[in-house]
């Protein structure tokens, strides 16, 4: 509160307009790389724009960019379909998986298993969490909303490294992973994406295909939900859109998309929202038929609660709309792009737990 009085105290930040509106309508609806070139500019306007009300604020208006890996899986790319740009965020030195992202910060890991690193693109903050033992695998990343931290679902399989079953590590503590129980299903979550909605992380466990898994990150415990019966060639991708949860499922025979939306939460009850036939013909006569696969992720890509499809086809980023029209191609020249199903969600925020962690001697960011 001491620092939004001296922000509001100091001179107008721009003269003509009043301080909320330049500051509530006009920044906040800024980029992060446009609001930190702001910021240079006056001192009032970097006083003002450095309050966690605001950032978080400005985070919450930020659009969810799909990412994709390429190069072998040592970059890190970002699709904005709005600029039309696909653009680096980060490059690694050596190989790595994508393990979470969560509010604007990622987690990746070396194929080699030997670095593990948290690392927020936007205010180019990176530490080091060292090697989880070699029995730990990770589930999620959360925020603990009456804490305040970020912390890792873990689990461990067996070994002589840690007790079988679930861990919480708490980033930026030096206490070790801490255990909270077993659960049964636990081992199939290994191959899923979460989805971090409503403060809790979701699972669609493609194995049973009956249920979502549930993670309350308040609580820290897990439950299940009723899940639609999902059918299709391809594994099924679990997904935020449009302030619910939806699922998506590929039949490659007919060529077609099917979407499945959460329509009430409390009741779990689902429907198809969209149904979206793929334009294989044009597609495959625009951009080659030489036998490549497709590579599908799905997301929410526009404001308006509609989807964008993007398809991986021959080392092209293709976007097409709930109609199944093709609108939008990238020609990334990397015929080993990855499409992740994970989204980077931009933010400003500064994070206590960089400062408690080892900087890492490469940091995985350009």
């Amino acid at each position: 509160m001491a620092e939004e009085a001296a922000a509001a105290a100091a001179a107008p930040l721009l003269e003509g307009l009043p301080d909320e509106i330049v500051l509530w309508e006009i920044l906040v609806r800024l980029d992060p790389k446009s609001l930190l070139r702001c910021r240079a500019v006056r001192r009032a306007w970097r006083c003002a724009t450095s309050t966690r009300r605001f950032l978080l604020a400005h985070h919450a208006r930020q659009s969810a960019l799909p990412i994709f890996s390429s190069d072998g899986c040592r970059n890190l790319l970002a699709l904005d379909h709005r600029a039309a740009q696909l653009h680096t965020v980060a490059r690694h030195d050596e190989p790595f998986f994508l393990e979470a992202s969560c509010d604007g910060l990622l987690l990746s890991r070396s194929y080699s298993g030997r670095r593990l690193a948290v690392y927020n693109p936007a205010t180019r903050e990176h530490a080091s969490l060292g090697r989880l033992p070699s029995d730990f695998r990770i589930l999620g990343m959360y925020p603990h909303r009456p804490t305040g931290e970020y912390r890792l679902l873990l689990t461990n399989l067996g070994g002589p490294e840690g007790q079988i079953g679930c861990h919480v590590l708490t980033l930026g503590s030096d206490q070790p992973p801490r255990y909270i129980g077993w659960l049964e299903m636990v081992k199939p979550l290994l191959f899923e994406i979460s989805a971090l909605f409503r403060d809790s992380l979701h699972w669609f466990l493609q194995k049973y295909r009956k249920h979502v898994l549930v993670f309350d990150t308040t609580t820290e415990s897990f439950r299940h939900m009723r899940a639609p019966l999902v059918l299709g060639d391809s594994d099924p991708g679990l997904f935020e859109m449009d302030g619910t949860l939806g699922i998506n499922c590929h039949n490659d025979a007919m060529g077609i998309i099917t979407i499945w939306v959460l329509q009430d939460y409390e009741s779990e009850l689902w429907d198809i929202k969209y149904r979206i036939k793929l334009p294989v013909g044009e597609i495959r006569e625009k951009f080659g038929d030489d036998g490549e696969s497709w590579g599908l992720g799905v997301g929410v890509l526009s404001g308006d609660g509609d989807v964008l499809l993007l398809l991986n086809f021959g080392g092209w980023l293709l976007q097409v709309d709930s109609d199944g029209k093709l609108i939008e191609s990238f020609d990334c020249g990397h015929r080993d792009l990855a499409i992740y199903e994970y989204q980077l969600k931009q933010s400003l925020v500064q994070h206590t737990f960089f400062p408690a962690l080892k900087s890492g001697s490469a940091p995985p960011l350009i």
